[in-house]
């Protein structure tokens, strides 16, 4: 005996509310959007210490204080440096 394919109900399916409520939850390659912003705040972190990690180590360099440190302001006439004229031989 063949059996016909049952026609769907125009009612949806009973859902029980004491179960999992589940929801689609949008993703880039698996990660999801939360994600993504947690790892972001957190590379944006480390890359800032590590360019104030940098600028403290090349704070030595001449062309790194005149190009890049003498402008920040309130700390920049720190790294100015005047030769009196009595040291200059020329």
């Amino acid at each position: 005996m063949v059996f016909q394919t049952p026609i769907p109900r125009e009612y949806p399916s009973y859902k029980s509310p004491y179960g999992p409520k589940y929801h689609y939850q949008p993703n880039i390659a698996g990660w999801t959007f939360k994600q993504i912003g947690r790892l972001g705040l957190q590379a944006g972190a480390f890359g800032g210490v590590a360019l104030f990690a940098v600028i403290y180590y090349a704070s030595g360099i001449p062309r790194v204080q005149k190009d890049i440190l003498q402008k920040i302001p309130f700390i920049g006439s720190y790294y100015i440096k005047e030769i009196p004229p009595s040291d200059n031989p020329f």
